[in-house]
């Protein structure tokens, strides 16, 4: 009976805390604010679980509905000067074949993605110098020529404010750049010396004052990550008011530092995305391939959590496997364009529709 009382009671302060941060998108303040967050993220009691993702899932219904929007991911070069600890793609790895997509081959992308419904491409890349700030401008410029009803995201790391601001004159709508980690001594854990924290919020405050829709994002269950630094991360983004979210779980690469690293888990990534939901409930918020990827139905599970964005692969087939970003990338067919089929009645099966749209921040 006392056990019963008290999984009760548990479950009325989980209630309370939730219905809380529907209202004021915000933990309490000071040591009880983390309380909270920590109660959210460790708690074993079910119904408070399956409280939390119905509240974030009918947030996001009350501003989008029930439509997935569906972005084009083309991953043009595993190149990159950086040695991001994580990263499958760092500089040092010499195990992966590199690999740059032409300028033709990058509009070819774009031009199955558009015969397939995709209205949104997603550019993502490391930080290759290849890529001249020209090079990535005249893309731009021929796909917004192309397809003028369609929006281009860019992924492709540390820029300076000037590349920002001829990228967005030449028809970027909005840049991806996860910020990892808001906490200093754990970024310093992830990354070598020459980068910095306060460089990656410098870029970010740097999109969002050019005009760009800005995302930010980290992995969960990253190296090093503790509930201290997971509640920094929402406080951040809080202050920040990203238009997009990306977080997916950390997976270990083989050929990098942290290759023998724990993942994260499932349930970890799936709570969290309710929470950025219902603290920042207009965000567009993917539901990752990394999320797919440790769960044959991640990507469902998370839209049920509250995402509302999906990203199948434009890449050209033959260079997707040298996207080393993480092992053991999933390859089952709904992830990838060709596949665009598959996933729209995988989602019509959770009560979701994937539109043609480009699906802006509401």
């Amino acid at each position: 009976m006392n056990s019963e009382k008290t999984e009760g009671n548990e479950r009325q302060i989980l209630i309370e805390i939730i219905d809380k941060l529907c209202v004021e998108h915000m933990f309490k303040k000071g040591r009880e604010g983390e309380k909270e967050f920590e109660m959210l993220l460790t708690t074993q009691n079910e119904d408070g679980l399956r409280y939390l993702k119905r509240k974030a899932r009918e947030t996001a219904d009350r501003i989008y509905g029930k439509i997935i929007y569906i972005r084009g991911l083309i991953e043009f070069t595993n190149y990159c000067k950086n040695n991001c600890f994580y990263c499958g793609i760092r500089k040092d790895n010499n195990r992966i074949q590199r690999y740059r997509l032409s300028h033709d081959q990058i509009l070819e992308c774009c031009h199955k993605g558009y015969e397939f419904g995709f209205r949104t491409f997603v550019l993502q890349g490391g930080e290759d110098a290849y890529f001249t700030d020209d090079k990535i401008c005249s893309i731009l410029s021929d796909i917004k020529s192309n397809y003028p009803d369609c929006a281009v995201t860019l992924s492709i790391g540390e820029k300076s404010r000037e590349s920002y601001q001829a990228f967005f004159d030449a028809g970027a709508d909005r840049y991806l750049l996860r910020h990892e980690t808001a906490n200093e001594e754990h970024y310093k854990k992830l990354h070598p010396s020459e980068m910095s924290l306060a460089n990656r919020k410098q870029c970010l405050s740097q999109l969002k004052e050019i005009g760009y829709q800005a995302g930010c994002g980290f992995m969960v269950g990253s190296p090093y990550q503790t509930m201290q630094t997971l509640y920094e991360d929402l406080i951040f983004m809080r202050e920040f008011q990203p238009h997009m979210v990306g977080i997916g779980p950390f997976i270990p690469q083989k050929d990098t530092p942290f290759g023998e690293q724990k993942a994260g888990t499932l349930d970890r990534t799936l709570r969290l995305l309710s929470i950025i939901r219902l603290m920042n409930p207009h965000v567009l918020l993917p539901a990752t391939t990394a999320l797919g990827t440790i769960h044959l139905r991640g990507r469902e599970l998370g839209v049920t959590a509250g995402a509302n964005v999906v990203m199948p692969n434009l890449s050209p087939a033959k260079v997707r496997d040298n996207y080393k970003l993480y092992d053991n990338k999933i390859y089952t067919g709904v992830e990838a364009a060709e596949g665009i089929t598959e996933l729209s009645n995988k989602m019509s099966e959770i009560g979701y529709q994937i539109v043609t749209d480009r699906g802006d921040f509401r």
